[in-house]
């Protein structure tokens, strides 16, 4: 099964065996486009029970980048904050933690910014030994926002993230495994099986219980008190960062693929 259009897909969708596959391809980095992440919703909604029980979110095989984040392109240059509510990113994200089924992320090759957020916010991750997640705000100047923080947040230790924003530096699967981060790391070629037999074992079980579980899980480990007064200062504070000399100098030199040379201002 496919989702048709009038042009390339940037998303595959395959359903088979009571399990969608939805591949990204973008070549050659996977960017996270508006139009992607748009096709990939899309995917999402086609993929849905009964018929599905299931969904695998992968790149092409062999790809050298999973997704290299958010399209920088797309980015406001005009102070304006992008990871807004309505931003794709975020609904997309919202969409894999609602879905009524189980969702793995298939990750071979790097993951980058916003791609973390999106590969971590599904239910089961599988990764090749040689794949590597980055979460680079810090090097594109741009921060994130607090649930984009939070989703991160549920999965990982607070040192492991701290250290992972602070230096923006990729970290290996096999690292990320030990840490719980990554649920499954296999060589790249016993990724496929390593996921077919994660897919066999959950339609074999009750959809309807997974379905009950999975937003037990998801009411829970969003149930964080957070005061007016503390969203409003780091609301301002994230402000404060988009109007700044050193968001500009981010969004440049990530187009003039420089390192960047930030001033603090």
């Amino acid at each position: 099964m496919a989702v048709e259009s009038s042009r390339k897909s940037l998303v595959r969708c395959e359903i088979t065996d009571d399990v969608a596959w939805l591949t990204l391809d973008s070549p050659p980095v996977n960017a996270l486009s508006m139009e992607l992440i748009d096709e990939l919703a899309a995917a999402m909604d086609v993929a849905r029970p009964p018929d599905v029980r299931a969904v695998v979110i992968r790149a092409m095989p062999g790809s050298k980048v999973f997704s290299a984040g958010h399209d920088v392109n797309e980015l406001p240059v005009n102070g304006r904050d992008p990871l807004t509510y309505n931003d794709p990113l975020r609904k997309v994200v919202r969409q894999i933690e609602s879905h009524p089924s189980p969702v793995i992320a298939m990750v071979e090759g790097s993951v980058w910014g916003g791609a973390c957020e999106l590969v971590l916010s599904c239910d089961i991750v599988v990764a090749s030994t040689d794949s590597t997640f980055a979460l680079t705000p810090s090097r594109l100047g741009v921060p994130y926002n607090m649930s984009g923080m939070l989703n991160i947040l549920k999965v990982a230790d607070m040192h492991l993230i701290k250290e992972m924003l602070f230096t923006a530096r990729p970290i290996g699967a096999p690292r990320l495994g030990v840490n719980g981060v990554v649920n499954v790391v296999v060589p790249s070629g016993e990724l496929a099986d390593a996921v077919a037999s994660l897919t066999g074992a959950i339609v074999s079980t009750s959809p309807l219980v997974n379905r009950i579980l999975k937003e037990e899980l998801r009411v829970l480990s969003n149930a964080h008190p957070l005061t007016p007064e503390a969203h409003e200062r780091i609301q301002a504070l994230r402000r404060e960062a988009y109007d700044s000399d050193d968001y500009q100098e981010g969004i440049r030199a990530f187009k003039e693929k420089r390192p960047p040379v930030f001033r603090g201002s």
